[in-house]
């Protein structure tokens, strides 16, 4: 069971801190990777929280292969995400204030294959035609990236 798991069996659903990454990777025809996520029912990039004793970007290595099936060797440290504006409330009624760093990543290896357990379905789309319905906390950081590549 995770680190969060357990704080939660604690803390109940109460706001918390929550550290993670999370990785935008990116195919050579520039479309990017989403998945649709089991929990909100929406797109999202994939990522997901630290564990004690991870790094930032062992955190987003093992979270891209948990969710994915990708591996990478080469993850680009994009920004990190923090404040009034990561805060996200889950379905379930769990409360977090996110800081996430988003990594970017054009070099990876593997077949996709998706989480049964957290992924409904799992594409690459294009830049100019993302999906609506994307995760609160992942659209912030798409908009971001989005933005400094003046797409």
């Amino acid at each position: 069971m995770s680190y969060i798991m357990e704080l939660r069996k604690k803390i109940g659903t109460m706001p918390l801190i929550m550290v993670g990454a999370c990785v935008i990777v990116i195919r050579s025809d520039q479309k990017i990777l989403l998945q649709l996520r089991k929990d909100n029912g929406c797109w999202g990039l994939p990522g997901g929280s630290m564990e004690p004793g991870e790094s930032l970007e062992q955190a987003a290595s093992r979270e891209l292969y948990e969710e994915t099936g990708l591996t990478t060797s080469c993850l680009s440290l994009l920004e990190v995400f923090s404040g009034k504006d990561m805060y996200y409330q889950y379905p379930h009624g769990d409360e977090v204030y996110n800081v996430v760093a988003a990594f970017v990543c054009d070099t990876y290896s593997g077949q996709l294959m998706k989480d049964e357990g957290e992924v409904e379905d799992i594409q690459f789309f294009s830049i100019d035609a993302l999906p609506s319905l994307i995760s609160p906390p992942d659209r912030q950081v798409l908009n971001y990236y989005l933005k400094i590549n003046e797409i």
